[in-house]
């Protein structure tokens, strides 16, 4: 499982001129999900996720977390994180997870930052999806439950 979390004053997501979610200061988040991924290995980057401390306290060091400074979350289904661009030009993607697999990993993701008491805002699972953000920083960091 793969999280790009991006740090962002605000972030919203436009499915067919319709905006699905809208967050302002939080994480803007693009989730991977591979066919071996599982709830536990969920909870594992939900976990690092909202306990990441990448936000600024009074004296400009990323000290503060989500849950402390009030921000939500914008999570956006992202197959192609697990794009293989091994051989020639055009991706393979026979590493993602298949769409049934990945979609209800993602619902369960949702509602277990739910759970948390985090605001959640979300794209459609499998859309065409119109995601626009202010980065804040720029703040990107990756998760990957490969390396965790």
């Amino acid at each position: 499982m793969r999280f790009v979390i991006q740090r962002v004053k605000h972030a919203s997501v436009t499915v067919d001129g319709e905006v699905t979610g809208k967050i302002e200061k939080g994480f803007m988040v693009l989730i991977g999900v591979c066919q071996e991924d599982t709830k536990e290995i969920a909870d594992k980057l939900v976990k690092k996720m909202t306990g990441l401390r990448i936000f600024e306290d009074a004296e400009g060091k990323t000290n503060l977390s989500l849950e402390s400074v009030g921000g939500s979350l914008l999570l956006v289904s992202q197959f192609t994180l697990y794009a293989d661009c091994r051989k020639g030009n055009r991706p393979s993607f026979i590493n993602a997870g298949s769409p049934v697999h990945a979609e209800q990993l993602y619902e369960y993701i949702i509602d277990e930052c739910r759970k948390k008491g985090f605001e959640v805002q979300t794209g459609i699972f499998g859309a065409e999806m119109d995601v626009e953000l202010i980065n804040d920083g720029p703040f990107t960091i990756l998760l990957d439950s490969d390396s965790l």
